[in-house]
């Protein structure tokens, strides 16, 4: 039976990811050699991390004056890396959410931190407005998507200060205006890869800057200036990136990609708002596409477990929502066809029916 896949991460990846990744685990581009054993200085391989890094830039439309770098260590390593290059006096953070709290507590580390906004107060169910961004720090840090939560910031803001943003779960799911940014993050295993590869997009002219010593591995210039390939990278998911690259630039690029995803999101929220047996979390103006989180109506409560194994039985799986919030969330990432969405809305009606 095939599986409608509703994970949040690791998630689904195009079948055309997994396939072609196969072959090169059994053949890696003719050399009679697996991509698991393969030298990652050999010249197929060159021209793999070559080709990756293009198509990153062409899909994303990256401007002159910008690096793209592949790293290790998950979005979470960046969490530090971020204030050792970059937070001199104090460093401002919007807090939306788990990553975003993170990502906070690693930078009081390095100095002050001036959490500008926060939606705590309503357990992160909303994206924070109308915050003063104080021009004497020396960047702001967001998180654009909240995987836990279900929020999502659906528009490049305007910064006076360097603007950071975490997008592991966002990233190529719509249009990007890049120069807006100073820093672009996020780990791989969204809408990109399996886990173990993290992107960086960086303005180059931000680097160089840091208040204090940078080991090797920390100071970005090294990653960039080495072309990704200072120590090992995880060869397998840089392969499979490129697959996904090239799969989304064949289906018509991030634009194309940004209908999709509205066309999916709008289908199962319409069905949150109709059905009397659910609802959602968050607030409608900050709904993410992505991850769409909701809970049993009021009343209804009782019948969370039966509903979660009826979708089982339906083969959705990946439903079961973060005990944060609780419920279901069903992560609409770009790989997940509408088809899989329709199939929910549909056993969300007759589990309606049936009660």
């Amino acid at each position: 039976m095939k599986k409608h896949n509703f994970n949040p991460g690791p998630s689904i990846l195009p079948q055309y990811t997994i396939d072609e990744t196969v072959k090169a685990i059994q053949n890696f581009s003719n050399t009679d050699l697996s991509l698991l054993e393969v030298s990652h200085r050999s010249k197929e391989f060159d021209a793999v991390m070559d080709e990756t890094k293009a198509l990153f830039k062409e899909l994303l439309t990256v401007p002159e004056g910008y690096g793209v770098a592949f790293v290790g260590g998950g979005a979470s390593t960046q969490f530090f890396h971020i204030p050792y290059n970059f937070l001199a006096k104090k460093a401002a953070y919007v807090n939306t959410g788990e990553w975003a709290s993170r990502a906070i507590k690693e930078a009081k580390v390095f100095g002050e931190v001036d959490v500008i906004a926060s939606s705590e107060d309503k357990n992160f169910s909303y994206i924070p407005k109308g915050y003063t961004i104080p021009k004497d720090a020396d960047y702001l840090h967001l998180t654009s998507n909240n995987t836990i939560f279900g929020t999502e910031l659906l528009e490049d803001i305007n910064s006076p200060i360097p603007l950071i943003s975490d997008m592991s779960s966002d990233i190529f799911s719509r249009p990007l205006d890049v120069s807006k940014y100073a820093m672009i993050y996020g780990g791989a295993q969204k809408n990109l890869a399996p886990a173990g590869l993290t992107f960086v997009i960086v303005r180059e002219d931000f680097l160089g800057k840091a208040p204090r010593p940078l080991p090797t591995m920390v100071d970005y210039r090294t990653h960039i200036k080495n072309n990704s390939m200072y120590n090992t990278p995880p060869c397998v998911v840089v392969y499979s990136a490129l697959m996904t690259l090239r799969w989304l630039k064949n289906l018509g690029g991030v634009a194309a990609m940004e209908k999709r995803n509205i066309e999916k999101a709008n289908l199962l929220y319409s069905e949150i708002d109709r059905n009397k047996l659910f609802r959602g979390t968050v607030a409608k103006e900050d709904r993410s596409r992505m991850n769409v989180c909701f809970v049993m109506a009021s009343g209804s409560e009782q019948l969370e477990e039966e509903f979660l194994n009826f979708a089982k039985g339906k083969a959705l799986v990946g439903l079961k929502g973060h005990r944060s919030v609780g419920g279901f969330r069903a992560s609409l990432y770009n790989a997940l066809p509408l088809e899989s969405v329709q199939l929910l809305v549909d056993t969300m009606k007759e589990f309606e029916a049936a009660h």
